[in-house]
């Protein structure tokens, strides 16, 4: 062995023995966790799809004497919160996931299997998963076998998971990390408890945080994912060959929603309640009392702000109330309003409802290019959406390969998202009728408006063609030979 390759390698050997262990690793991350930005955003995003803004926190103040800003509780505190995140955040989902996907594979049996997991249940879950990644940038399925030992899926909040990439592209699990609080009872005194849980593909490991790690032995210290009955019926713990969670991102950037809309979403709440203010607390004048003695410079600002009077000494000795009548720019105020409720939608990638440019009895064109920008945005999720049904499909495939002995991981599935496109009828319908005899009736049916089921409608058709033909023989069929052909 050379010089060099001694060196490697007790380097390499040095490293080993220095290498943290999980229960350090764990302390580490969740250490940093708490305070992440990351995780920061994450309940930002949820605290504002609730419409609980920076607004509903805020304070009226005013200059004092001394030219710092003071609490004041005479004067209107209007707290006007807009629901723009969680309108936006629902369109894209609305638009996106509210119908269910269609699958299409060539085996009919492995497509019937895949249907039974797509079910209602799965729809509502895929929603609450697309509003979750909205929201926090970034949402988690968790992969179990249920009490009845069905294979199940769990939506976990965001907030709870940190995961360990294996590489940079954030597309495969190294490990997860899941911090959660739970409510126990000890004696009559009701507490809270910190429960982490480190998953890789060895198992899970369970921990209560108490001044470190301790193992939680009443939830089971260590396991495997989950147990099969063996012969005589014993059980037999199983892994799975990948860490059973699946990530369901927003964008590639992990970004929520409202990182990229809060600050404007804050000015339009905040200009709105000032608004309010101001017209309650009758701002179109300001009251001049004459023979009162005057006041200092730092008291008139006080005064001016909060109670909106000036006192002054009259050299004639007379007494006696003023006004001076302020006027509110409303133009001005209209015009920035409208561009800040412009830009929420642009950046929000959203439509807006209220614009002039959606009234009237659109084209198909015309839908297209007010729907733009929501449809640029549910491209972008559903290509992340795609490869996280595709990690999904593995863990279908893998249990039905246990269960059933079929192994369907070479077929190839494709899911395709129903969108929620808001059309002219008028015009499919009469499109539709039009391509009869150019392209396949299951493509026609497809794209029909009133058609939700493509499948169910085609048999639905051949059982009322059927019948024609039994009601009315030879309807539709080749007319009889003529005599001279007989």
């Amino acid at each position: 062995m050379t010089e060099e390759m001694r060196r490697i390698t007790s380097i390499i050997e040095a490293g080993a023995m220095s290498a943290m262990t999980i229960e350090q690793i764990i302390q580490t991350e969740v250490g940093e966790w708490k305070n992440a930005e990351k995780r920061k955003w994450m309940l930002t995003g949820e605290r504002y799809y609730r419409n609980k803004t920076d607004v509903l926190d805020r304070e009226r103040t005013a200059i004092g004497a001394n030219g710092a800003k003071e609490q004041v509780g005479n004067l209107a505190n209007n707290k006007l919160a807009n629901g723009f995140v969680r309108k936006l955040v629902d369109q894209k989902v609305g638009y996106l996931l509210a119908k269910p996907l269609s699958i299409q594979t060539d085996d009919d049996k492995y497509q019937k299997l895949l249907t039974e997991y797509f079910s209602k249940n799965m729809l509502r879950l895929l929603q609450n998963i697309g509003k979750e990644a909205v929201n926090k940038g970034i949402a988690w399925l968790h992969v179990f076998y249920d009490e009845d030992g069905a294979l199940s899926f769990k939506k976990i909040p965001s907030e709870q998971i940190i995961p360990l990439w294996k590489d940079a592209d954030h597309t495969e699990l190294d490990a997860v990390i899941r911090v959660y609080e739970v409510d126990v009872y000890e004696g009559l005194r009701r507490t809270t408890v910190t429960k982490v849980e480190w998953w890789d593909t060895n198992g899970v490991r369970r921990y209560v945080l108490q001044n470190g790690l301790v193992p939680d032995v009443e939830a089971g210290a260590e396991s495997t994912h989950f147990s099969v009955l063996g012969i005589g019926e014993s059980e037999q713990g199983m892994n799975w060959e990948r860490v059973p969670f699946i990530a369901w991102k927003y964008n590639e950037e992990e970004q929520p929603l409202v990182e990229l809309i809060k600050s404007l979403v804050d000015d339009y709440d905040s200009r709105k309640s000032d608004n309010a203010n101001n017209l309650e607390d009758l701002p179109n004048s300001i009251y001049v009392v004459k023979g009162y003695g005057g006041t200092e410079a730092g008291e008139i600002r006080k005064n001016l702000s909060a109670f909106r009077i000036i006192k002054i000494d009259d050299p004639d000795g007379n007494a006696g109330v003023d006004t001076i009548s302020l006027e509110i720019d409303t133009e001005a105020y209209k015009t920035h309003m409208d561009q800040n409720r412009r830009d929420i939608y642009e950046f929000g990638r959203g439509v807006d409802t209220q614009s002039e440019k959606f009234g009237g009895d659109k084209s198909g064109v015309a839908l297209s290019f007010l729907y733009a920008d929501l449809d640029m945005d549910a491209n972008i999720i559903e290509t992340e959406f795609q490869a996280s049904l595709e990690q999904m499909r593995w863990f279908i495939d893998v249990h039905l390969a246990n269960t059933i002995g079929t192994d369907y991981s070479e077929m190839t599935v494709d899911f395709i998202f129903n969108r929620d496109i808001l059309i002219n009828e008028t015009d499919a319908i009469t499109n539709a009728k039009n391509s009869v005899g150019i392209i396949s009736d299951e493509t026609i049916v497809a794209n029909h408006p009133w058609v939700t089921d493509t499948r169910a409608e085609l048999d639905r058709l051949e059982k009322q063609r059927s019948e024609d033909v039994l009601q009315y023989p030879g309807f539709g069929s080749d007319p009889p030979p003529s005599g001279d052909e007989a």
